[in-house]
């Protein structure tokens, strides 16, 4: 990768960070294109990696949110993680993702995939312009309304600041 990619260190480390949970580059065969856990996974894999600063705080909470949100073990979590990633590198854009979602769930659990974005995004304390960016276009593309994610959005954010307090 030449230094002049901004993005060639953030796939360094996403690299270095599926190598590191999954003890090499093994290919997921339990989550297709087709699975909306894997879509979800997606879309967190992307709002995390969207300010090029994939962080270990980033890195734990993705990978607890995923395993307690779709009530994986550590080693399955680590598997859809491996998968997400791959997809979120091929995608062209969140549409193919977002439409999963769209057919897969109702509006309470597209609000839940909502949640949990910004969930990963706060994970370093702090929502960057980027990551919030990519929540409004996803949530935009899952038809769930400003008002709504707006609501979701200050509830993470107070939530983090109880935490720190």
């Amino acid at each position: 990768m030449s230094t002049a990619n901004p993005t060639g260190g953030m796939f360094r480390s996403i690299s270095e960070f599926v190598n590191g949970i999954t003890g090499g580059d093994r290919h997921p065969e339990m989550f297709d294109e087709g699975d909306y856990h894997l879509a979800a996974a997606a879309l967190l894999v992307h709002v995390v990696t969207s300010d090029n600063n994939f962080n270990e705080a980033e890195q734990a909470k993705l990978r607890d949110v995923i395993a307690y949100r779709f009530e994986l073990g550590l080693d399955e979590a680590d598997k859809l993680i491996e998968a997400a990633i791959r997809a979120d590198r091929e995608a062209v854009d969140l549409y193919h993702f977002t439409s999963v979602i769209n057919h897969a769930l109702a509006e309470e659990g597209k609000m839940r995939v909502v949640e949990m974005m910004f969930e990963v995004a706060y994970a370093d304390g702090k929502l960057s312009e980027f990551e919030d960016n990519v929540v409004w276009r996803a949530a935009e593309l899952l038809n769930v309304p400003s008002r709504e994610r707006v609501t979701i959005r200050r509830h993470m954010r107070d939530e983090i600041a109880d935490k720190e307090n």
